[in-house]
């Protein structure tokens, strides 16, 4: 466990508060504390500060459209160890996922009940803890393919993978075959540990990749990125869905659905399904066979 700790103090409107907290938990901080127009996130040494600033940077930008967020100082304190080595813990606690999920951390003993597959994911640097709207949407959405699909010789992509959440999900939902692209390393290694401790790895394959270089189509993708992204990977999005195959976008703030949609024209892809939670979109859409 770490010596020491960052804490991350920034300033924004109290509408804007739960967002960015949910956000700065699924980038690896162990908790977050708000005050009436403050975030204190605190995240362990060793970190990755410039990439994390850029990140928080970037996703502050985006919801700018849905609060008055202006240009605010990321404040950056090293806190020595105050006993945060059992503390930080606390934080966490097993959620509750769509209709067949348990997302627990790995030191806590899974849930009793039968009814519920257990996804063990080891919080850190990587996108992906069941806690974001986004990530959860996912989930519910990939469960309704799953059941209209039967998932029999299933094939998966999950673009962005991050903690490799909806890869495992893939996985244990019946998919034969699941290819899981992101090109950081650090969200690499953090999604091998999480495959590996959920005993999917003969199912899931890890790959530092763009989307473009995969060449093979596949029944199911899955992309939970930001909307700027998607639209930029659009075309290559487009070709990796097989056939009368699904794709499950997700990361885009409600003001630019339309901006999404308009990439993936109605002659090829029929929107099957939307979800919304607070301020995020998340898309199912249908290729056409």
């Amino acid at each position: 466990m770490p010596s020491s700790w960052l804490q991350l103090s920034l300033k924004a409107p109290p509408a804007a508060l739960d967002t960015i907290s949910n956000f700065l938990i699924e980038k690896g901080s162990p908790g977050v504390v708000l005050k009436r127009d403050e975030v204190r996130a605190f995240f362990a040494r060793p970190i990755k500060r410039s990439v994390l600033k850029k990140d928080i940077q970037r996703f502050l930008r985006g919801i700018r459209e849905i609060y008055p967020i202006g240009e605010q100082p990321l404040r950056w304190t090293v806190l020595k160890d105050r006993n945060w080595n059992d503390s930080w813990r606390r934080f966490f606690a097993p959620q509750k996922v769509g209709k067949g999920f348990w997302i627990i951390p790995p030191w806590i003993s899974p849930p009793s009940s039968q009814r519920r597959q257990v996804i063990t994911i080891e919080p850190g640097m990587a996108f992906g803890t069941g806690t974001h709207p986004t990530t959860r949407c996912c989930l519910e959405l990939m469960e309704e393919v799953a059941a209209s699909l039967a998932f029999k010789d299933i094939t998966a992509l999950d673009v962005g993978t991050g903690s490799g959440i909806l890869a495992i999900a893939l996985a244990k939902m019946g998919a034969g075959k699941v290819l899981a692209l992101d090109n950081d390393p650090v969200a690499l290694k953090a999604a091998r540990l999480n495959v590996r401790s959920n005993r999917v790895d003969r199912v899931v394959r890890l790959l530092n990749s763009t989307v473009g270089a995969v060449k093979e189509s596949f029944t199911v993708v899955v992309a939970n990125l930001t909307a700027e992204t998607i639209v930029a990977l659009a075309q290559a999005l487009q070709r990796k869905v097989a056939p009368d195959g699904y794709l499950i976008l997700s990361g885009i703030l409600k003001p630019k659905v339309a901006e999404v949609l308009r990439q993936f024209p109605r002659g090829l892809f029929l929107l099957a399904r939307q979800k919304i939670q607070r301020e995020w979109a998340t898309l199912l859409l249908k290729k056409r066979g």
